[in-house]
């Protein structure tokens, strides 16, 4: 039999079918392209993860801009708020203003919570940050005057811990026991008659011309261009328990983004630039 010659409604149609294969393999093309450069077949970016963390400008502030980018690769904005006062960050993680918070020490976060009322929870540790006795009227321990005027923090945990340094440097005696815990009430011996002032600690730095000596977290010593293992007249030894951790709330604790911060937090890039940054004012915990 003799082959029959195509119409040219045939032919048109045969070109229309080989035009649409053609289209349909390059469309899936694209899509494959943009799904293995990160893009949705729409050509959207997946979608960015911010989170907000407060914190105190030095060190806390600085240790997370110095982790930014990595976070960045993972596909995680940190947003970095900072604070210069101790109560404002816990609120606002809690009030879910922000996401988590970086600047105290469990002994701080246990009495905020029961204070307030609170939950949050401890995410990871991070560092210490030796608390220390600086002055700018004396450049030796042993030259305090008898009724000098010693500054130490207002709140808690700190004043504690200042009075608790104060007592192991042999300035004062304690009640048996109360440690940590200890207010100007539990001083049972003060042989110097020192003047105790009880301050809010970010202010302490700028009282060093009106007292003898001032008890100071790392962070506002810092702060104030105080070098802690030069200029401090004594400092905590590193085995204090005042770590100071990354804090969250309990219903984002263990979301990917918090746990990618908490890990890049503890890495060998944050540990070196602790250890070269600040040469031992503040220790790696980790």
């Amino acid at each position: 039999m003799m082959k029959q010659k195509k119409t040219w409604k045939q032919w048109a149609v045969l070109a229309i079918a080989v035009m649409m294969v053609f289209t349909l393999a390059a469309c899936g093309s694209k899509e494959k392209e943009e799904t293995n450069n990160g893009t949705t077949g729409e050509g959207k970016t997946a979608e960015e993860v911010t989170l907000k963390v407060g914190a105190t400008p030095v060190p806390h502030a600085e240790i997370l801009n110095e982790i930014k980018p990595l976070l960045k690769e993972q596909g995680v904005n940190l947003e970095i708020v900072e604070f210069n006062d101790y109560v404002q960050p816990n609120v606002q993680v809690y009030e879910k203003q922000i996401d988590a918070n970086f600047f105290q020490h469990t002994p701080y976060l246990e009495q905020f919570n029961k204070d307030k009322g609170y939950d949050l929870v401890t995410v990871t540790g991070v560092h210490l940050e030796p608390l220390g006795a600086y002055s700018k009227k004396i450049t030796k321990v042993d030259e305090l005057k008898d009724g000098a005027k010693v500054a130490i923090p207002n709140d808690a945990t700190n004043g504690g811990r200042a009075l608790t340094l104060l007592e192991k440097n042999g300035f004062l005696k304690l009640k048996e026991g109360v440690g940590v815990n200890a207010t100007v009430g539990d001083i049972v011996d003060n042989p110097k008659k020192l003047k105790i002032t009880e301050l809010e600690a970010a202010t302490l730095p700028r009282v060093l011309d009106e007292v003898d000596m001032a008890i100071i977290n790392t962070n506002y010593a810092l702060e104030a261009d105080l070098v802690p293992t030069k200029d401090a007249l004594f400092l905590e030894s590193k085995d204090s328990p005042y770590v100071n951790i990354l804090v969250s709330r309990p219903d984002n604790k263990d979301s990917e983004a918090m746990q990618k911060l908490a890990k890049a937090l503890n890495s060998d890039a944050v540990k070196t630039f602790i250890e070269q940054k600040y040469n031992g004012a503040v220790v790696p915990a980790f």
